[in-house]
């Protein structure tokens, strides 16, 4: 495999990438009325001749990942066998919540399900059906399919780099189609694609998001909303993001959205105890029976025998738009993903997020529809139309503590603001980099600072409307390519499978008792050794077993090495045009049994005795540990173990001939 400089800077990345931007930001700010002219033919064009295409891409992705879930490669880990989680349950959900849906619940919470209501693809206006119809085509949008989208790619993308050992950028989704030529040309325009698209789709959702900060700040403090303050608010919450960026992921991002989640939780809770709340859980258990009995039918519905519009402004929207956001999202959701079995991996992403944004939906959808259905609020439902971000707060403005509530929203606006820009700029920065994200100071304040640079210029020109129809466009080459890295996934997949087969007997290796008495095995199995002994086998017993093998296949002409790494060693067998053999030993430590010995001397050395640890000597192969210990084996015990596990390499080998 093809080896890249991860601490240097992917020129042929990074400058095509801000030329482009720099070209359609001009294009965009200079000529705006053109450019809404021309992005918006183009996306009519893709609607009327490639609708078809988008509902098959999102259907087949939906079904894939669900199978991917209960299939026999949900097992497999995001990363060597022995790896575990970098963030905990709520970390992990709380960063990829805010990264993919933030400011879209906070703008289209209330606005789209009265959108519905008003104006609902088949039923009659002002109706209780066109009410249903409503919560169900919200749920539609904003469901399993939206998420879907997003699990597919990050998973792809975590697979290949955490598996694989490849760049955490979308060039690695290529590997099993184009192989090493990732590494070249290829490679770099997909991320060059993948950059300058995440830049304009999260300077888009920003730029929304600052229209209704400043919709908020009017409603409580009477701030005018006008282009002026919107580009002070960008500039204020950009510095912030900057901030945010520079204490890193495990600080600022992740503090930051889980800052975010506990927000979200408390508005929505306050929103559904002091609304009408037997009426909301209700109607939660009825939209998910709705949603879910009529889910394949939606899915597959273009409106074939009746001509609309209504397909195109928003399934085959909302769709393109998830394609769009899927590589930011993607490799960020990757980003934290590592260590978690796909199974683990598709629930969490798909269900979790799913379930809470359908419940927000309903609290705050529900409620809007009660108000003016039941109500007569009709102010309230032509508000959703007219002035969108306003509406959230005409919304809250029917609660008790309705300052209190508004406030609250603000906050999280902005919160959700900052986590977006701030993941948004990490993620440009990382598939510029070869998916590094140890990156020098001065590139994630370039990236974050453009993305507010781009957010205020789509604002002063009037053409966010242009570049967010430009960044829907863009959706379709990327639904094929997603289509031909999910085949790609499935193949890999499907050599994972065979290697299982091949290493599927005698999974925990016992040791060959030819020559060693049955009280040295017995000795090994109940000592419990620091960590100066364990290495001390390593550097003799095993140098000297690896060596064996070593002079042993030399003569047969296969290339052997044999390396040192952080007190481990590394046998790696080369094999001509596929995956070498590695078999490596490494000092792991272990927290003492209760049943150990406290008083064994061999404990009570290195400094451990505070933490009672011991050390075993553990197999890693090229997937990882394998959780056998060979501490205290004999060097005939240690040999036969490592023909065992090459044997089953080349039947592995042979399997996938």
């Amino acid at each position: 495999m093809s080896q890249i400089n991860n601490n240097k800077l992917n020129a042929a990345v990074f400058f095509p990438a801000s030329a482009i931007i720099a070209v359609l930001l001009s294009f965009s700010f200079f000529f705006p009325d053109v450019a809404g002219s021309v992005f918006t033919k183009m996306q009519t064009v893709i609607v009327d001749n490639g609708s078809w295409f988008y509902v098959l891409t999102v259907a087949i992705i939906l079904v894939t990942t669900v199978y991917l879930a209960f299939s026999r490669y949900s097992d497999i880990k995001l990363g060597p066998d022995h790896s575990s989680p970098d963030y905990s349950y709520l970390s992990w959900l709380s960063m990829l919540f805010a990264a993919g849906m933030g400011i879209g619940l906070m703008f289209y919470g209330v606005a789209e399900p009265l959108m519905h209501y008003l104006a609902p693809p088949t039923a009659q206006t002002g109706t209780i059906e066109a009410a249903r119809e409503a919560m169900k085509t919200t749920y539609f949008h904003w469901g399993l399919h939206a998420w879907a989208i997003y699990t597919i790619v990050a998973l792809i993308l975590a697979y290949f780099s955490f598996r694989h050992n490849l760049p955490l950028t979308l060039r690695s989704a290529l590997y099993p189609l184009i192989g090493e030529k990732i590494y070249g040309w290829r490679g770099d325009v997909v991320d060059v694609f993948a950059a300058t698209g995440t830049l304009f789709g999260v300077a888009t959702s920003l730029g929304l998001g600052v229209l209704q900060i400043n919709a908020g700040l009017e409603y409580l403090f009477g701030f005018e909303q006008s282009s002026t303050t919107q580009v002070v608010l960008i500039i204020g919450i950009t510095c912030i993001a900057l901030c945010s960026v520079m204490t890193g992921l495990d600080k600022g991002i992740k503090r930051l959205s889980e800052l975010n989640m506990i927000l979200a939780i408390c508005l929505v809770l306050l929103v559904l105890i002091l609304g009408p709340t037997v009426f909301l859980l209700k109607a939660l258990m009825q939209n998910t029976g709705d949603y879910l009995s009529d889910i394949v039918r939606n899915t597959f519905n273009l409106f074939a025998y009746q001509k609309t519009d209504w397909i195109g402004g928003w399934t085959i929207f909302y769709w393109g738009w998830w394609i769009a956001w899927a590589p930011f999202v993607g490799v960020f959701i990757a980003r934290i993903s590592r260590g978690r079995t796909i199974r683990e991996f598709i629930l969490g992403v798909m269900l979790v997020p799913t379930a809470f944004t359908l419940f927000w939906m309903t609290v705050f959808g529900n409620s809007a529809i009660e108000m003016v259905l039941i109500q007569g609020n009709e102010v309230l439902g032509q508000l959703a139309n007219d002035n969108t971000p306003a509406a959230l707060f005409l919304f809250l403005e029917q609660f008790p503590w309705s300052s209190f509530l508004s406030g609250l929203a603000v906050i999280m606006i902005v919160v959700f603001f900052v986590t977006s820009c701030d993941s948004g700029a990490m993620v440009v920065d990382m598939l510029c980099s070869y998916g590094n994200n140890q990156t020098p100071l001065w590139q994630r304040i370039y990236w974050t600072s453009l993305v507010g640079v781009i957010a205020a210029v789509l604002l002063l020109s009037n053409g966010l409307s242009a570049l967010q129809t430009m960044t829907i466009a863009s959706a379709l080459p990327f639904a094929a390519l997603l289509l031909l890295t999910v085949v790609g996934l499935i193949k890999a997949l499907r050599v994972e499978a065979y290697k299982q087969d091949s290493m599927s007997y005698a999974q925990t290796p016992v040791q060959t008792l030819s020559n060693e008495s049955w009280r040295e095995r017995l000795k090994s199995i109940v000592d419990f050794p620091n960590k100066s002994r364990v290495i001390s086998f390593i550097e003799t017993t095993a140098m000297s077993s690896f060596e064996a093998v070593q002079s042993e296949l030399k003569e047969a002409n296969i290339k052997v090495q044999i390396n040192r790494d952080n007190n481990g060693l590394i046998l790696t067998i080369e094999q001509e045009q596929n995956s070498p053999f590695v078999y490596s030993i490494y000092p792991k430590s272990h927290v003492q049994p209760d049943y150990a010995n406290d008083t064994d001397e061999h404990m009570h050395s290195d400094g451990d005795s505070e933490e009672q640890v011991y050390y075993r000597a553990e197999v890693h192969l090229g997937e990882g540990g394998q959780d056998y210990c060979v501490m205290g084996w004999s060097k005939l015990a240690l040999i036969n173990d490592v023909v065992d596990q090459y044997h089953k390499h080349l039947y592995f080998l042979h399997l996938m001939r």
